[in-house]
């Protein structure tokens, strides 16, 4: 081998030692996992009529905003429709309380 190729191919060599020094595999940053919320069994109001019809939407909006599932600001608004539906049921007028209800859950997506 000439001398004159012997700083080429030594460059040569260098160059891909670096490059496949680069390509080391590193380990992946561990992820961690959010801790799941576990809410405390849910205990609804039983019964029929307007008022624990209400109480169980109302308990279960508390959940959902307890647990991160809904804004608290939606919460907020939500609970205050259910209390004009309350209002309505504490008045005598099932119907209305029920359709106030009917109307607030269908606005968040409820059923």
């Amino acid at each position: 081998m000439p001398a004159s190729r012997l700083p080429m191919r030594l460059s040569l060599v260098v160059l891909a030692a670096a490059t496949l020094g680069a390509c080391q595999q590193r380990s992946a940053p561990k992820v961690s996992e959010p801790s799941p919320i576990v809410p405390a069994p849910l205990a609804l109001p039983t019964g029929s009529g307007c008022g624990p019809e209400i109480a169980r939407t109302k308990a279960i909006v508390d959940s959902d905003v307890a647990t991160g599932n809904l804004n608290k600001p939606v919460g907020d608004q939500f609970n205050a429709d259910l209390s004009q539906a309350a209002a309505a049921c504490a008045a005598g007028k099932s119907g209305e309380a029920l359709h106030l209800l009917t109307s607030a859950k269908g606005r968040y997506g409820y059923r």
